[in-house]
């Protein structure tokens, strides 16, 4: 039988709050790093990474990709709460699962959290009309791969701006500076498959605690 989908914080903004502090507060204090730090590692104020903490800000996608890459750890930790890890199948609904935090015009579901046993995560990206986003190097090593489900968009891979269209992919790498905007009309959705080496599976110790503290436990 197919194992239920996952409980996510998003479903709930104070959840969401409390989850993203957890986990901010968790990934900073494994690295030692002080908020001085963190701010200048990430390009996101001391003042904003405070508010996180403390649960009082909900932050944009953009801004939680700039702390996901300078803390070198996946988007989809900051998001939902990885699945128990069984080998049974696993079912995942977008549509349950889609969100749009802060005033972002993308929309992210996590429909495969980042798990260090595959490392991967797996997202669905709605990039509504006009969404431009440069995106920060990731960590050494990391791979994305891109396909286009519905609508047009451009990926900026390696300073040029590539078109998809439906049912077009590409993979590249995703430790240099890259990009993505929907120039059209309408909605483009894609799929975000991103592959991570190194030194982020050994922050699940550190993943795992943090979802503990934002679930009280």
């Amino acid at each position: 039988m197919a194992a239920p989908t996952s409980p996510s914080p998003a479903a709930d903004p104070q959840a969401l709050n409390r989850h993203l502090a957890a986990q901010l507060r968790a990934l900073r204090c494994a690295r030692n790093w002080s908020l001085d730090r963190a701010a200048s590692e990430t390009g996101v104020s001391k003042a904003m990474l405070g508010q996180i903490e403390r649960g009082e800000s909900s932050p944009t996608v953009a801004t939680l990709w700039k702390i996901a890459s300078g803390l070198q750890c996946p988007l989809s930790a900051f998001l939902v709460a990885p699945p128990t890890q069984s080998d049974a199948a696993l079912f995942r609904s977008a549509d349950a699962l889609r969100e749009k935090p802060a005033s972002d015009d993308m929309l992210v579901a996590p429909l495969f959290p980042y798990e260090p046993r595959f490392a991967f995560e797996w997202l669905e990206l709605t990039l509504l009309p006009g969404y431009v986003r440069h995106s920060e190097a990731h960590a050494a090593g990391v791979t994305e791969h891109v396909l286009l489900i519905s609508g047009s968009m451009e990926v900026l891979v390696d300073g040029d701006w590539l078109l998809l269209r439906e049912g077009e992919a590409v993979r590249f790498a995703g430790d240099r500076a890259h990009g993505y905007r929907n120039l059209g009309a309408t909605a483009a959705v894609c799929h975000n498959l991103i592959h991570y080496a190194g030194e982020v599976a050994s922050l699940s110790p550190v993943l795992d605690r943090g979802r503990h503290e934002s679930e009280g436990g």
